[in-house]
């Protein structure tokens, strides 16, 4: 089997942006009091939950699987396996090598939950403590390198997974805004690798495309 490899830089101003008007007005039209509550805390005063690029990736990821229902499947020996829900393996780096741990049902889940479902299956994927269900199957998966400085790479596919998304570094880079004007955003590039026997070049640029709607507006794939 040949991979297909697709890659596409993405734009995580849009979301940053919008939240930042957002609450700018927020702030103009609600008293200062309001704001105390906007972030639960535990006993300590410290945030209750902490939620990373890395989570919206995941619901990103599961949302752009239904956008794009043909390209959530899997190769099973003779035929086309289509799956109705986004169940997604995140690689984990373990001593010695790596194991997926699958986020079932990501599609429906909210991105704290899934945050807190991660950091869980994480924690004991380094202990060596997964049970076999929670480490095999899935639709597809994620590869995130970003931590390491990997500006961009291709991951391998885990078969019988279809398609992995390979994530890089986020980085500031300069682009021409619609006056004219040059403004720095903050970008990021995914590469995606497809088993062309399941996924074809258009099928994957489609989903990409999805992908890449989501990740830059985070708040279309949480509705």
């Amino acid at each position: 089997m040949t991979p297909l490899i697709l890659a596409t830089a993405l734009s995580l101003l849009a979301a940053a942006d919008a939240g930042q008007a957002t609450s700018q007005t927020a702030g103009a039209a609600q008293p200062a009091a309001t704001h105390t509550s906007a972030a639960p805390t535990d006993k300590s005063g410290q945030p209750a939950f902490r939620l990373s690029v890395n989570d919206f990736i995941i619901k990103a990821w599961a949302a752009a699987l239904q956008r794009i229902p043909a390209a959530n499947a899997v190769w099973a020996g003779d035929r086309i396996l289509r799956f109705r829900s986004s169940d997604i393996g995140i690689a984990v780096a373990l001593e010695g090598g790596l194991i997926t741990p699958v986020v079932r049902n990501a599609d429906s889940k909210s991105v704290t939950v899934i945050s807190a479902e991660m950091r869980d299956l994480a924690d004991r994927a380094r202990q060596k403590k997964l049970k076999p269900n929670e480490y095999q199957g899935g639709s597809s998966a994620i590869s995130n390198l970003g931590m390491y400085g990997i500006r961009e790479f291709s991951a391998i596919i885990n078969p019988p997974h279809a398609t992995i998304l390979a994530v890089g570094s986020t980085r500031r880079a300069p682009v021409e805004a619609g006056d004219g004007s040059v403004k720095f955003i903050t970008q990021m590039t995914v590469t995606l690798s497809c088993d062309h026997r399941v996924v074809d070049g258009v099928l994957g640029a489609e989903l990409l495309a999805a992908f890449k709607n989501f990740i830059e507006k985070p708040v279309t794939a949480l509705v």
